[in-house]
Order: structure tokens, then sequence, then C-alpha cells
């Protein structure tokens, strides 16, 4: 039955929420520097600044401008979510793909390391590799992409090895079709709503350890982002500043991660059947 993705996002509110959400956040992440005087390293005379007209959400420890680095914040997390989820997703499709096609000893050595990475806590790997190389975005974006792939390349497996039995698949290799053909010109095509949902799941899942690795404090202490606004702040939770310094990251980005949710259970409902069927009866 044919789906059109079109009308199930607009008839799910959640759904609409998450795309006006996402959209709003990519064009502060953009526009960030023309929407605030201040960058987000300035330092002004005044700590602990409350809300003012000068300063919208006050300023942290060293007189920085908290609404500067909240906009800026926004670019750090969907710089390392897209990214880290596109190298993944990337990764998943080729390593997914190959297996099923190849089959044979490649096919069960591939699944063994896919195994053995997904046994693997991504949070200790990251914290073991911080303590012996500079923590900064691009090795962070690389390592969540090496640590994320595991699970979309076995449902890419799984979907590839029941799409490559069918008629069209097996005309093509009669014909002489190579590996390298069938997966690009008919496998892939094929693939595109499962590419889309592990990246936009891919995009949730690096943002919320970008965050969580930012605010246990394993992260570039120089780069801007909501996790590191929330570590920073929490050393001066006994004060009042708490309240416009540690609040803001937190709602932005549960905001973000609900918003990328919405998109992704709308989408996720309308191209599996059965939780269509679940979600009617």
């Amino acid at each position: 039955m044919h789906i059109n993705l079109k009308q199930e996002v607009k008839r799910s509110n959640f759904a609409m929420f998450g795309i006006g959400m996402l959209v709003l956040l990519l064009i502060i992440a953009i526009f960030g520097p023309l929407l605030t005087p201040y960058q987000p390293h300035s330092q002004t005379p005044f700590a602990f600044e409350p809300p003012s007209f000068t300063h919208w959400l006050g300023t942290n420890h060293v007189g920085q401008d908290i609404l500067s680095q909240l906009i800026y914040g926004a670019r750090t997390s969907l710089l390392v979510g897209f990214l880290a989820a596109l190298l993944a997703i990337i990764l998943s499709a080729i390593i997914g793909t190959s297996a099923a096609l190849a089959g044979g000893l490649y096919d069960k050595i591939v699944m063994r390391i896919v195994d053995a990475f997904i046994v693997i806590p991504a949070i200790i790997v990251i914290i073991l590799v911080a303590a012996y190389l500079k923590p900064n975005l691009l090795v962070l974006i690389l390592l969540l992409a090496l640590l994320g792939w595991q699970g979309g390349a076995r449902t890419i497996r799984a979907q590839a090895l029941s799409l490559k039995e069918m008629g069209h698949i097996s005309a093509a290799r009669s014909f002489g079709a190579s590996n390298l053909y069938i997966i690009s010109r008919h496998i892939l095509p094929d693939l595109v709503p499962i590419l889309v949902m592990e990246f936009i799941y891919g995009i949730r899942r690096a943002i919320f350890m970008e965050a969580g690795l930012a605010f246990l404090g394993i992260a570039d202490p120089t780069t801007v982002s909501w996790g590191m606004m929330m570590h920073e702040a929490l050393d001066f939770c006994y004060l009042n500043v708490w309240r416009w310094w540690l609040i803001p990251p937190g709602v932005a980005l549960s905001l973000t991660i609900l918003s990328v949710t919405g998109i992704g259970h709308t989408l996720e409902g309308a191209l599996d059947p059965r939780l269509r069927r679940e979600a009617n009866a």
C-alpha cells in the first residue's frame, strides 16, 4: 500500500511541532552571529549579572553573555548531530548491504564485529579516548559515528537479505550485474525509508551523547555547547544564577531531542504497517 508521507506528517501534530522546532533551531544555528551582539567567549566586567535588556539571560561566572552561548550551542549540537549521524548511516549502508550480498565468511566476520561493537559501551570508549587525545569537536564526531553504525548495519543487512531474493534483482544478476551495481541501483533505493529512519534517530543519539559528555566534562572546554553550559552552571547551583544559566540550555536540549523524536516517530509509523495498525486499533 502506497503511503503518502506528506499527508502522514501533516496529520501529526507531533511531527509538525518537530519540523517547526527543528527549522527554528537551524535558522538560529545558521544566523547565530546576526542574532546577538556578543561573541560567546567575549567577557564583560559583570559576572553573574541577572537578565536585563543588555543581557537577556544574564551573564555567567566570567561575564560571558548566556544568550550568546545558548545560540552558539545550537550550532554545536546540530553540527555534531547531523555529521555524526550522516557518517554512521554511510557506514551502516556500506557494511550492511555488502554483508547481505557477499554472504559466506565475510558476512559472518562482519556480523561478529557488529555484535562486538553493540556490547561495547560507547561512553566508556569515549572516556578512554579522551584520556589520551584532545577531545575536540572533530574527534567527537568521528567517535560518535564509529560507535553508532552497528545497529543500523544489522537492520539494513536484514532488509537487504530479503530484497536480494526479489525477482528484479535476480534478473539483474542473470544479466551479469555486479554487486556494486545491484547495491547502488536496486538495493539502496528500496532501503531509503530505513536509511532515513536510522539517520533521524542517529541525530537524536549524537545530540544526546554530545550534551551528556560535555555535561560530564568530557569535551573540549573551549567549545560552546549546551552540555558544557550545564556543566559549568552546576558549579554555582548554590547561587540564584542557575535559574537563567542552567534552565535555558536544558530546555533547549529537551526541545531539540523532542522535535527529532516527533519526526522520527511519525515517519516510523507511516513506513511500518504494523505500527499503523497498532495506532489505529
